[in-house]
């Protein structure tokens, strides 16, 4: 899912001997135990924010199933917030599509999800003054991402996504297709839809309960490296048709989702989907399986310390 380390995360799960994996998923272990969650834990636990009650009713959620939605205005009531991502948003479609219609070259396409266009990709530099960064690391956000996690989270990925229609017939590809994301059992993404999505714009999907803790755990469970993805078809015989959800939402619709559970998404068919997306996770993560999506720019020294702890 994420670059250098992710990328051989990935690759390691099909080449590397038993004896790497062991070194990657114990290196894992070691900083969720003992080493940087543990001072992160230690952090939150002399400094825990005062939610106001949107923010309780997300991180109840998030508890009880692993999911919440809630419209952005909620969360945010700022209009400057939104318009700000919005125009970020329509500055994006109006680049990806001239250049579908021209230049491919020019897009920023994974090699295996050739069916996203992204925004920053990997390796950008990043400041404050990036409307969607600065949106994650707000309180609104951040205060959410370390009160589920129950830790200072790291803010890991940042990213605004166009997924191209694919044909109906078309065989899903990569995260169209069931999976738990593997680089962090203390995980916590949002999505947030720029346009309005329904079936035919490819909606997330996901699997409450499936998160580590959950009932659906043990299906295929999570760990570093594990087999993320199930055979296709498999899922749906284990998993009841009503238990499974499915987002279509308005624009300024905002997906909270602990993605160590099933989830796929962005099988368009008939229109783009186009989402801003954010990921939190714990500093295991970026100590064993993960690096960082972006360099952050900005100063550090006057930021408080969690949004501090955030982007550093």
């Amino acid at each position: 899912m994420h670059r250098t380390k992710t990328r051989f995360a990935a690759r390691i799960n099909h080449v590397a001997t038993s004896l790497e994996k062991r070194g990657v998923r114990a290196t894992y272990s070691l900083h969720d135990r003992v080493l940087a969650n543990r001072t992160s834990r230690r952090h939150f636990s002399g400094s825990v924010p005062e939610l106001d009650d949107v923010q309780q009713k997300i991180v109840s959620a998030l508890d009880a199933e692993g999911y919440c939605v809630v419209p952005f205005s909620e969360l945010i009531p700022d209009p400057a917030a939104w318009a700000a991502i919005a125009q970020q948003a329509n500055d994006f479609i109006a680049d990806t599509e001239a250049a579908l219609a021209g230049d491919r070259e020019a897009l920023r396409i994974r090699a295996g999800k050739e069916f996203v266009v992204r925004l920053f990709s990997y390796g950008v530099d990043l400041d404050l003054g990036d409307p969607w960064l600065a949106t994650c690391a707000s309180h609104p956000l951040l205060d959410i991402a370390n009160t589920y996690l129950g830790l200072w989270s790291k803010l890991e990925y940042v990213d605004l996504w166009y997924s191209v229609p694919q044909p109906a017939d078309a065989d899903r590809k990569a995260s169209q297709r069931w999976h738990r994301d593997f680089n962090d059992k203390h995980l916590l993404k949002a999505f947030l839809y720029l346009v309005d999505v329904d079936e035919g714009t490819g909606p997330f999907e996901y699997v409450p309960g499936s998160a580590p803790g959950g009932r659906y755990a043990d299906d295929w469970p999570w760990r570093p490296l594990g087999e993320n993805y199930p055979p296709d078809g498999e899922l749906e015989k284990r998993i009841p048709g009503d238990g499974i959800r499915t987002f279509t939402g308005p624009k300024g619709t905002m997906v909270f989702c602990n993605t160590s559970g099933f989830h796929r998404g962005g099988f368009a068919t008939e229109r783009p989907r186009i989402l801003a997306t954010v990921t939190y996770s714990s500093p295991a993560s970026l100590k064993s399986l993960t690096e960082r999506s972006y360099r952050f720019t900005g100063p550090l020294d006057e930021l408080e310390a969690p949004t501090r702890y955030a982007l550093s």
